[in-house]
């Protein structure tokens, strides 16, 4: 039976999230893809191994994840069930509930009804009783956000969450979320959302700015802009690349010239600061302290590995930060 290493807390840091009392680990496992039907258990195992022999306590998942949906937590739950779950009040578990899980009106956005439902399936497939965070995947403009509010306080005061988490909101509606939750007394603490170099999305649409404002954390998925900003591309895209077998991630004509031209020059600070470029594309979505942590995606154990190196230096010069900008 699995044993986790007695060093395990030794060099993570971990942060609070936002004011509540929670703390996630600068670096977070996302089992978005790789822990599917169509990947190797013991891979998984490994991964998932390495990752909490080194601090990650946080492991996310939502009900659409696999391929096939759900079946990324079900192999967690297997996991749960014959290893981690041991140590399972030292794990944070966040799954999530908003696209389409299920045929029928009642399998996406966010009614109550679809989320509770499932929430109900998601804590069945992993074996558990309840999750740390459940979040609402994405805004519905047709559900009113009192309504899906409702469900996820629902879920916290049940006893199957501790915590209400939003993803892919922007700053206003998060806002507006926020002041209902309040108001329910529901304790919701997070928002998820792409953040990247090449992504500032949530600069520019007031999430990152209403986050602070409003004393709640931020965890930042594709923080290597789903692989561009690693040292893979620096030579063009090689024959094995995911972007020539998986339609979930890059198309190959992401890659333009100047592209290519800007991950090279980046690869240059990285190198000037003593990192790889994956190191500082991570350390530059922590820069600040207003993200909480940074989800990270692998497909073998060494790739966790290389990314938790990323939380040894998270500060930049302001000339850095400029040369950044303007590459």
């Amino acid at each position: 039976m699995y044993k986790a290493s007695e060093k395990r807390y030794e060099k993570m840091v971990y942060s609070r999230c936002g004011e509540s009392g929670l703390k996630l680990p600068e670096v977070s496992l996302g089992l978005w893809h790789n822990f599917g039907d169509i990947s190797a258990y013991e891979n998984m195992r490994q991964i998932c191994f390495t990752a909490f022999d080194n601090g990650i306590t946080h492991f996310d998942l939502a009900n659409n994840y696999g391929p096939a949906p759900g079946s990324a937590e079900k192999n967690f739950g297997r996991i749960l069930k014959e290893d981690l779950g041991q140590y399972r009040d030292e794990l944070i578990i966040s799954t999530k509930a908003g696209y389409e899980m299920w045929p029928g009106p009642y399998g996406d956005w966010g009614s109550r009804k679809y989320l509770l439902a499932s929430l109900d399936q998601s804590l069945k497939r992993m074996g558990l009783e309840y999750v740390d965070i459940f979040y609402h995947h994405r805004m519905d403009p047709q559900t009113p956000l009192e309504e899906t509010m409702g469900a996820l306080a629902q879920a916290v005061f049940s006893g199957k969450a501790l915590y209400a988490g939003l993803s892919n909101y922007d700053g206003e509606t998060m806002k507006k979320a926020c002041d209902i939750l309040r108001e329910l007394r529901c304790p919701f603490i997070i928002n998820q959302n792409r953040y990247s170099i090449f992504d500032r999305t949530i600069e520019k649409n007031g999430l990152k700015e209403a986050a602070q404002d409003c004393g709640k954390g931020i965890i930042a998925f594709s923080p290597l802009a789903q692989g561009l900003l690693t040292d893979r591309y620096l030579n063009g895209v090689p024959g094995d690349s995911r972007i020539r077998t998986d339609g979930r991630f890059l198309k190959e004509d992401a890659l333009s010239e100047e592209r290519l031209g800007q991950i090279r020059a980046l690869n240059d600070i990285a190198a000037q600061r003593g990192q790889s470029l994956a190191e500082m594309a991570l350390s530059w979505v922590l820069r600040d302290g207003v993200v909480t942590s940074v989800l990270v995606g692998a497909s073998r154990p060494e790739q966790v590995l290389d990314n938790i190196r990323a939380v040894e230096n998270t500060t930049f010069t302001e000339e850095e930060l400029k040369k950044i900008d303007e590459i």
